[in-house]
């Protein structure tokens, strides 16, 4: 299993940083265009515990891959969890952490993760996927800042 662990200080209020991650709908903003990522259900503009979303995402030469997520823990203003049903991982575990701090909020993102396909997978990560991911979150860092300046 492989883990990334971001943490960033967005300035913003905790409500404000809350409403806006909490909402489904602002998943894509905050995503490279270059993944091709698509909603292609109808979304509430606040998740619950529960709530499936299905995806497509082209995260390797514009291959087209479904993705469902699945949002199992939330407590309003301090975290949420979503978990893969069916994607390209044989497991996607990924937290959302909120704090409010002195002049705004600690955000924390932790992703536990496993691929399938054993050495494939293995060497699969080593080669481009921990760096494909890397750069996601790297994105996403920058957005948030332009974002919330």
């Amino acid at each position: 299993m492989y883990q990334i662990k971001r943490t960033q200080f967005v300035k913003t209020d905790l409500a404000t940083c809350w409403d806006f991650f909490s909402s489904p709908n602002n998943l894509q903003v905050i995503t490279p265009d270059y993944m091709g990522f698509k909603v292609l259900t109808d979304v509430p503009d606040k998740m619950y515990e529960g709530l499936m979303i299905a995806y497509k995402v082209s995260p390797l030469m514009k291959i087209p891959l479904n993705w469902v997520t699945e949002i199992k823990y939330v407590h309003d203003a301090q975290f949420f969890v979503d978990e893969q049903r069916t994607g390209p991982y044989k497991m996607w575990h990924h937290e959302h952490h909120f704090k409010a701090v002195e002049g705004g909020v600690e955000m924390t993102d932790i992703v536990s993760y496993e691929l399938p396909l054993g050495f494939l997978g293995r060497f699969a990560h080593w080669l481009f996927v921990r760096k494909q991911l890397e750069g996601i979150f790297e994105y996403r860092f920058k957005k948030v800042d332009e974002l919330f300046q």
